[in-house]
């Protein structure tokens, strides 16, 4: 392995580090809206908490699934499945 391959592994790791740590985060988020936080608005939470999973869905399908480097037509079928999923639970969420 040349020294140019290495360099490009470590910064894949690193980005897959920091997505990492941003799921964990936003997992705490949820986790924190979710017990019972005397929030403003149940509605409110709901629709935080329902956004938070479609993003995670995403980080997970783009960073742990390879889906960035995806051919396009398979990339935009898998973003407008997850903006769809959650804009129909976000739906659903009102009735």
């Amino acid at each position: 392995m040349n020294i140019r391959a290495a360099e490009q592994v470590s910064v894949y790791r690193l980005a897959f580090f920091y997505v990492w740590l941003g799921l964990i985060a936003v997992t705490c988020l949820s986790f924190w809206l979710g017990i019972g936080h005397r929030a403003s608005s149940a509605e409110v939470v709901n629709i935080v908490v329902i956004a938070v999973a479609c993003l995670k869905i995403r980080f997970i399908g783009l960073y742990f699934m390879d889906l960035k480097d995806a051919p396009r037509g398979l990339r935009s079928i898998f973003e407008s499945y997850c903006i769809g999923i959650g804009s129909a639970l976000i739906a659903l969420s009102f009735v």
